[in-house]
Order: structure tokens, then C-alpha cells, then sequence
């Protein structure tokens, strides 16, 4: 992970640089995979990547929808990647599995301009698993600063102290070991085997699921929570090889990042335009559930967020006036005080006074 320089559930993340990728093997008729991939009939509630019938373009009517073969996509896809992949600390060799870790972590919802700095210097500070073990975990919450979402801290300082015990300080290469890691979800396991590791799984951030949904099933966005048939449809669209697989990844990634964005596709410069099934169907409207905006002005996450900027700044506990005076409004400030404490993100002490968490 886990990005246009857009908040994204995981931003743009990718791994280290990988080989040049062997040319794209021929197409075959048993490579192609309907625009909406069938797998038997759908679970209760999920009618697939395009929110319709299997082999459909939206807004058809029912016809049949041009079909994609993954190996048409691969080629000019990993050939762009290689022009225009943007050098970022993390894909380079030397910032290991633990500093690919470290950018999953932080690019949740968070724009790269804004992780390179903080990221930077979190992995001079804790070079590997174990020195951020070391330290509280409110020192992760400090050092975090104004990154947002801070329970992502915690959870990263959690993974660390997991890898320290279980795996000797080394991020491990297992994909099932890295799930069973504290704070490490789907797609934080599958970036992490794949980009630091050269391994060979489906990487669905939102940036990845946007350019399936309109290269692969038409439509403009995908919905709003990753379906299994956009699981189904990123395996039918990985190359073979391990390799190669890892490179489409952090490629398709890039591809939304950069070109196939959330409000400003740019199909004069994407190299799979002339095969996107959403732009060869005239660019329909998303007429599915209305896409979700994020607000922060005035919210709890504001509160927050000036509550916990107080506690990073003193080394000492602070005392409740001290936070008083960072929102007006009591009701909110209490709830929002309260929250961070319910996280573990706060430490109440008997005084009256609150830190970050020692433990």
C-alpha cells in the first residue's frame, strides 16, 4: 500500500522495483475473462463487480459486453509502469519488507505528499520491528503526528512487537503469518507478500478496484466495499508468474494513482484505453449508491485530532484545561476525549491529567 495523492482506503503504495516483466504470452480464448467474471451464482446481496448480470455491460440492455483478456491489459500496462513509475522511498530495494510495512500502514487513506516526510523519518528512527517494539506505543502515536486516523499507529506498533516475539524481528514472508499479524487486514498482507516479497496475490486497494471496474466489468466506480467478484475478477486478471504478478500490482495501482483517477480519468495518456470496456461504452454515469464523501470540519475526527496534538506535543501529562481549551464545545469535546481514551490512544491518570499510552 494502501494512492492518487487521494485519500484511498489505502492510498498508492508499492513494492520495491522488481524486473523488467517478460513480454505478455499470447491471448488465448481460455485467457479471456467476461467483463464481469461469472463464478456460479452470486451471494445473497452480491451481483458482482458491476452491480449486474455476469457478461453484461451496464446500460446495455443486455448486451453482451466486449470481453478481457488479461493478457492484453499486462503488457501495456507493466510498459507503462515502467516509463512513469514515480521513485518513492518504498519501492526501492533498500527499504526492505519492514519499510513497505511501515508505507502500507501510513498511506490508508492518506495522500503520499503528506507520508514521505513522516515516513522518512519514522524509519530512521525505527530502522526495524524490534527498535519500534522497544519503545511505548504512545511514542508511535507522537511520532505519527498529523497523519490522521492514529488507531493505524497503535496497530503498526502492534505488528511490530508480533513480529519482534513470533518471527526473531524479521517481517515475515508468509502470507498467512503476515494476516495472523495485529492490525494486518487483506489487503495489507497481499501488498505486503507482493511488493516486498515478489509474491503472487491479488492487491485491491481503491485506486486497483477502480481501474478493474471501468477497464474490466464498465462501470465508473466499484462499490463501495470490496465485492468477491472483484476478488474473483483481480485473480482472473494476475499474470501466471510470481514476478510479473507482483508488477501488475503495484502497476495497476499506479495507473489509478496517476492516470484513472476518482474525478479526472486522463484517457488520452492510459495505455489500456482502447480496451476499457467503461470508456469503449461511452463513459456511462455511476448509477449506483452515492459515493461516499469525507467531511472533517467540525466532526469528532477534528476534535480529535486537536486533542491528541496537545498530548504529542508535551512529554508530560497534561492536565484537563489544557484540552479544554482546544474546543468550545464540552458535549463534543468529552465524546471525542472519551473515544480516544475507549481506543487506547489516551491514558487517564488518577490526577486528572491524560498521556499518550505507555502500554
Amino acid at each position: 500500500m494502501t494512492s492518487t495523492d487521494a485519500p484511498t482506503a489505502s492510498g498508492v503504495p508499492s513494492g520495491p522495483s522488481a524486473p523488467a516483466a517478460p513480454p505478455a504470452p499470447a491471448a488465448s480464448p481460455s485467457s479471456a475473462v467476461p467483463s464481469s467474471p461469472p463464478a456460479g451464482p452470486p451471494a445473497a446481496g452480491d451481483t458482482g463487480a458491476a452491480g449486474g448480470t455476469p457478461g453484461t455491460a451496464p446500460g446495455t440492455g443486455g448486451t453482451a459486453a466486449p470481453e478481457v483478456v488479461p493478457a492484453e491489459l499486462h503488457g501495456p500496462v507493466l510498459a507503462w509502469f515502467d516509463r512513469h513509475a514515480r521513485d518513492l522511498p518504498w519501492r526501492r530495494p533498500e527499504a526492505g519488507a519492514w519499510g513497505v510495512m511501515v508505507s502500507e500502514f501510513m498511506l490508508q487513506q492518506t495522500p503520499v505528499v503528506r507520508v514521505l516526510p513522516v515516513y522518512e523519518q519514522w524509519l530512521a528512527r525505527w530502522p526495524r520491528p524490534a527498535d519500534l517494539a522497544a519503545e511505548a506505543p504512545g511514542e508511535a502515536v507522537r511520532a505519527w503526528g498529523r497523519l490522521g486516523y492514529p488507531r493505524r499507529a497503535l496497530r503498526l506498533h502492534a505488528a511490530a512487537v508480533a513480529i519482534t516475539e513470533r518471527h526473531g524481528g524479521d517481517v515475515p514472508s508468509d502470507h498467512a503469518q503476515l494476516l495472523a499479524l495485529p492490525g494486518i487486514g487483506e489487503y495489507t498482507a497481499a501488498a505486503v507478500a507482493s511488493f516486498a516479497y515478489g509474491q503472487r496475490h491479488p492487491v485491491l486497494d481503491t485506486n486497483v478496484r477502480r481501474v478493474f471496474a471501468r477497464a474490466a466489468t464498465g462501470v465508473q466506480y466499484p462499490p463501495n466495499a470490496t465485492t468477491a467478484a472483484e476478488r474473483r475478477l483481480a485473480r482472473a486478471l494476475l499474470p501466471e508468474d510470481e514476478p510479473t504478478a507482483a508488477r501488475w500490482a503495484a502497476a495497476s495501482m499506479e495507473l489509478g494513482a496517476l492516470v484513472c483517477t476518482a474525478k479526472n480519468e486522463d484517457c488520452g495518456r492510459c495505455p489500456i484505453a482502447a480496451r476499457c470496456v467503461w470508456r469503449l461504452a461511452g463513459k456511462p454515469a455511476h448509477d449506483g449508491p452515492p459515493r461516499r464523501g469525507q467531511t472533517y470540519a467540525g466532526t469528532d475526527r477534528q476534535v480529535r485530532g486537536r486533542l491528541l496534538a496537545v498530548l504529542r506535543e508535551s512529554r508530560e501529562p497534561v492536565a484537563q484545561a489544557a484540552l479544554d481549551r482546544v474546543w468550545d464545545e464540552p458535549v463534543q469535546r468529552a465524546r471525542a476525549l472519551d473515544g480516544l481514551v475507549a481506543d487506547g490512544l489516551v491514558e487517564p491518570l488518577d490526577d486528572g491529567r491524560y498521556r499518550l499510552p505507555l502500554s
